[in-house]
């Protein structure tokens, strides 16, 4: 016999968080660890807001996972997802078919996009689509009678996806240590994080030698490509693929120098350049993709997230000129897809999605209000006593917390001083992330100033929170 389930309304928390312990295997999670402790189950939402089954109120400053860059509860997707659920649910794209809202959304991906980016092919997410650069890069170089140019270099602590490919191109040493990863002919060159790589022992005396650091440091990380280049072998390299500002790993905003030499390099050895756009991607730094904030000219793009806000499942990859000529003109049959490319539900939303950002203009609103007053009040966190560097680039922003501030001595990692932080953000309702000891937002660009104002004074009370109990515990 069938059980028969309560209707949500008749569950309590912990009737809820019995079931999902007994059920329901969460991804990047310890699952002994949180059936002991009870999972947090959220039951509605609106705006930038999240409700728990408690009821209580929390203020949503990651956008549920990078994605809900329209906000919640926003009408105009629910109706697009139904009219087009009522009208066609699903079809394929195999067998030389297409549907409407696939067709229609290319032809709004070509125009919003940089303009040698004309083509795209869907997926059903950001991990999805890496896969699919990795299959694309190397069919590409096959057809120009180039096989042997198979590698792919990437970045250490670079977050790419979870898939076998994607978690190969990430350079998190936590994932590959599970799965016997990376694959082949995928390698990692040091990312441009100056907090870590490139300060040095003492911090810069002033703003203006702060300035020429990091921008030295800059061209010191992109000359690391050219190295890995010539150990690897120009002849044998395919492509490198970086986010525009490293979201996973903790919002590291490269210095202004870097992705201009990053980009002289691919052009002077002839290799791809991929820039993973899921996280950056439609308004997220304060224009349309992040790649036209740092100034480069990707050959391939990946997104996801933003493009439907989150509410269908949706990724691609945007593929320019310079590979679609040589994928149509030259090269057959490319046998790589997914039953839910081009899924018309989803593509639906995402058209709903794109004009809503066009309408509300919310890539402007980012570049020219909320973005900048968002980091007019990131500056005045960066005063607090543990915050040793403040970054935002649009509506993305971290804080680097440290143990010492005069020096910029950070905390033992084993201290988890960031989960100490999160922990106060839960409690007092926010959604902060920790990475390490760098904690991280990236709030939905509708939010206000009132509402950034009131999301800087919860960061400050839990700043305050974690201060007094790591000075309680004797760690500083």
């Amino acid at each position: 016999m069938n059980a028969v389930l309560n209707p949500p309304h008749t569950r309590t928390t912990a009737e809820w968080q019995a079931a999902d312990a007994a059920h329901y295997l969460h991804p990047f999670t310890d699952f002994k660890g949180l059936a002991n402790k009870g999972s947090r189950v959220i039951t509605k939402a609106d705006n930038i807001y999240l409700w728990d089954s408690d009821g209580k109120k929390i203020l949503d400053a990651m956008s549920g996972l990078w994605c809900v860059n329209v906000g919640y509860g926003r009408q105009e997707l629910i109706d697009a997802a139904t009219r087009q659920l009522k009208e066609l649910p699903f079809y394929n794209s195999f067998f030389q078919t297409a549907t409407p809202p696939a067709i229609e959304l290319a032809e709004l991906l070509a125009q919003v996009t940089p303009p040698h980016f004309q083509h795209v092919f869907f997926s059903g997410s950001g991990s999805e689509g890496n896969d699919t650069v990795v299959r694309m890069v190397r069919r590409y170089w096959d057809v120009l009678g180039q096989p042997q140019r198979k590698v792919i270099i990437s970045r250490k602590n670079a977050y790419h996806g979870s898939t076998m490919a994607g978690a190969s191109l990430g350079g998190m040493s936590g994932m590959h240590e599970q799965g016997g990863l990376p694959i082949p002919d995928i390698v990692h060159i040091e990312q441009p994080f100056w907090f870590e790589l490139g300060r040095g022992p003492q911090p810069p005396a002033t703003a203006a030698d702060e300035r020429a650091s990091r921008d030295d440091f800059g061209r010191t990380a992109a000359a690391w490509l050219e190295a890995k280049i010539l150990e690897i072998g120009a002849d044998k390299v395919a492509a490198f693929i970086g986010e525009p500002i490293q979201g996973a790993g903790g919002v590291i905003v490269p210095p202004a120098t870097y992705w201009p030499e990053i980009q002289k390099t691919c052009d002077k050895y002839g290799i791809l350049l991929v820039s993973d756009e899921v996280i950056t991607g439609f308004g997220r730094t304060g224009q349309w993709f992040g790649c036209e904030t740092m100034g480069t000219r990707p050959d391939l793009m990946t997104f996801a997230k933003g493009v439907t806000s989150g509410y269908i499942p949706l990724g691609g990859v945007m593929v320019g000129e310079r590979v679609a000529r040589v994928l149509i003109d030259q090269g057959g049959e490319f046998a790589h897809g997914y039953t839910y490319s081009g899924h018309p539900v989803a593509c639906a939303v995402a058209l709903a999605n794109i004009r809503l950002i066009q309408r509300e203009g919310l890539v402007e609103r980012v570049r020219e209000d909320v973005g900048p007053y968002l980091a007019q009040r990131y500056a005045e966190l960066a005063e607090h006593p543990l915050v040793g560097e403040a970054q935002t680039c649009g509506l993305m922003g971290a804080l680097q917390l440290v143990k010492d501030k005069a020096s910029g001595t950070t905390f033992d990692g084993a201290l988890e001083v960031g989960m100490v932080c999160r922990g106060h953000c839960f409690g007092n309702g926010l959604i902060m992330r920790a990475v390490g000891d760098r904690m991280i937002i990236a709030p939905p660009l509708v939010i206000t100033r009132a509402q950034i104002d009131e999301m800087v004074a919860l960061i400050r009370r839990c700043l305050d929170l974690t201060l007094a109990d790591v000075k309680a515990r004797g760690w500083m």
